[in-house]
C-alpha cells in the first residue's frame, strides 16, 4: 500500500518537514493517554511499518529503534490520568499530540494528524494540519507516531504493573478487560485509575 500519499501531497503545496501524529490509549480504565510526532525522510524504508494495532507486540518493539533512527525527528509526550478526569478525553488526545509535535527537535511546517478530530473543549492542535481518517494505516509518517506511542505507553503500563502488582497491568495495558474488571472489584482503583472512567462503567 503506498504510505507515501499524505506527506508527498504536503511537498507539494511547499511543505519541507511534515510530522505524523498519533496517539494511543484513548480507551483505558488506567494510565496516561501517549502521543507521538514523527518526522521521516520523504520514502525512508522501513520494512513492516504499519498501524500498531496490526502489528504483535515483538515486532512494534523491533520496530521503534528502528524508527527513531530513520527519523529526522521524533518525540513523545503523554498526558496523565489525573489531568484526563480534571478535562476530558478528546482534550487530553489533542493536548497529548501538541505537546508531542512541540517536543521536536525540528519544527514542522505541517502535521498530518491521525482520526478526524483536532479541537477538544480545552486543547487544540495548534500548527497547520490535515486530519486523516485511519491515517495510521495510510500514512507512514503517521504509523511510525503510533508505533512510538504504543510501545512507550505499553512500557509505562508494564513499569507499573512492578508499583501496582496487583492490577497485573503488564497484561492489561489498563485496558477493560474481564480480568481488569475482576481485580478493580478485589482492590478498588489505583491511583493511576481514570475515575471519571470507572464512573461511567458503574452507571452503565
Amino acid at each position: 500500500m503506498e504510505l507515501w500519499r499524505y506527506e508527498r501531497e504536503a511537498m507539494e503545496e511547499g511543505c519541507a518537514l511534515i510530522c505524523g501524529c498519533d496517539e494511543a490509549g484513548a480507551g483505558p480504565l488506567a494510565g496516561p493517554v501517549y502521543a507521538a510526532a514523527v518526522i521521516l525522510p520523504l520514502g525512508a524504508d522501513i520494512p513492516g511499518l504499519d498501524d500498531s494495532k496490526k502489528l504483535t507486540e515483538k515486532k512494534r518493539e523491533a520496530l521503534f529503534p528502528v524508527i527513531q533512527e530513520r527519523a529526522l525527528a521524533w518525540s513523545v509526550a503523554f498526558v496523565d490520568a489525573a489531568e484526563i478526569d480534571r478535562t476530558d478525553i478528546l482534550s487530553a488526545r489533542m493536548k497529548a499530540m501538541q505537546l508531542a509535535i512541540d517536543g521536536l527537535a525540528k519544527r514542522p511546517d505541517f502535521a498530518l494528524i491521525d482520526g478526524n478530530r483536532d479541537r477538544g473543549r480545552t486543547a487544540a492542535i495548534a500548527v497547520p494540519h490535515r486530519c486523516v481518517v485511519k491515517g495510521d494505516s495510510l500514512s507512514a509518517s503517521i504509523a511510525a507516531a503510533s508505533i512510538l506511542a504504543k510501545v512507550s505507553r505499553d512500557r509505562y503500563m508494564v513499569d507499573m504493573a512492578a508499583k501496582y502488582p496487583e492490577y497485573c497491568f503488564d497484561r492489561h495495558k489498563g485496558y477493560g478487560t474481564k480480568l481488569h474488571y475482576e481485580l478493580l472489584a478485589q482492590h478498588g482503583p489505583s491511583p493511576i485509575h481514570r475515575k471519571t472512567f470507572l464512573k461511567r462503567v458503574e452507571e452503565g
